[in-house]
């Protein structure tokens, strides 16, 4: 039989550990410096001979304290220090919460991601929160967004729905950016509830001119269901994991498709990876999903002769 005294013993047990987790999963974890997280996939018809190295940064949210000018110098160094072909960003740059001690002004971060550097160059995407901070924008239903001017004024090229052709040892392969498909918040010219999109898939591909592969850059996961098997690699950010994370499972997950493309690894028509991001979204909370960097190796190494 459980007595009273037991009971209340349990109780504030109870209690310390619920106290003691919601501390490590506002301050410890979100402040954590960024895990590596790398992965190596071969696309189906992945031409042989073509190995990539490509550093992934994504969902940066900047602010005081969780994501400083300073932190995020820290983390452009550590992604230099990876050796990456080419680095890409993934959007989300603004804070996307309310829970600050202050801002980090898009001339700051902007500039602090200045400091990236590949053979291949930087290469970035805009994020449903680049869109939804910008007032601006939003009246006027069209862009440029205030973080696509940051990132291009320090010579980050943003592409919206728009392609470039690259090259390693000879062999050439497209990468894709799209439009943000959550950029527009309803408006009188929308039906309530619904948000607008600013991307364009098929137009983006359209502008594809060879039969090289295709890696497409998309801020939310949720295109992967019409990304045609024409694109051999989607590399996405957004979901943050869900932010918690227990035994491979996230409670909550910002798609229409839950856990499906939740994080990681995903092959279906084409493959897919889902950064877990560095920042936080709605509210300064990790649990289970650390922040981290991911390298993705794409291709096997040449052969030695």
């Amino acid at each position: 039989m459980i007595t009273r005294r037991r009971f209340l013993k349990w109780l504030a047990g109870l209690g310390l550990s619920s106290a003691a987790l919601l501390a490590y999963g506002f301050v410890v974890e979100p402040l954590r410096w960024p895990a590596i997280t790398r992965y190596r996939v071969t696309p189906r018809r992945w031409p042989a001979g073509l190995h990539l190295n490509i550093a992934v940064v994504a969902d940066i949210h900047a602010c005081d304290p969780w994501m400083t000018a300073e932190r995020i110098r820290s983390v452009v160094a550590t992604t230099n220090g990876l050796g990456a072909d080419l680095v890409v960003l993934l959007g989300d740059y603004s804070a996307g919460h309310r829970w600050i001690l202050g801002p980090v002004e898009s001339q700051d971060w902007s500039s602090a991601l200045a400091g990236l550097q590949a053979p291949l160059g930087v290469h970035a995407i805009l994020g449903n929160h680049d869109w939804w901070d910008d007032r601006t924008a939003q009246a006027a239903g069209a862009g440029p967004t205030y973080g696509r001017l940051a990132l291009e004024r320090v010579g980050i090229p943003v592409y919206e729905n728009d392609v470039v052709r690259l090259s390693k040892g000879g062999q050439s392969f497209w990468l894709a950016g799209l439009g943000d498909q959550l950029a527009f918040w309803p408006s009188r010219h929308r039906r309530p509830g619904r948000r607008g999109g600013a991307d364009d898939l098929p137009a983006t591909l359209a502008k594809i001119s060879s039969d090289d592969p295709v890696i497409l850059l998309a801020h939310e996961p949720d295109i992967m269901t019409q990304v045609p098997d024409r694109v051999a690699l989607v590399l996405s950010g957004h979901t943050h994991g869900g932010q918690v994370r227990l035994f491979g499972w996230s409670p909550v997950v910002p798609s229409r498709y839950r856990n499906r493309y939740a994080y990681g690894h995903v092959r279906e028509q084409c493959d897919l990876i889902v950064s877990g991001g560095l920042g936080c979204s709605i509210v300064p909370f990790r649990l289970g999903v650390p922040p981290e960097i991911v390298l993705v190796t794409v291709g096997e190494p040449a052969a030695a002769a």
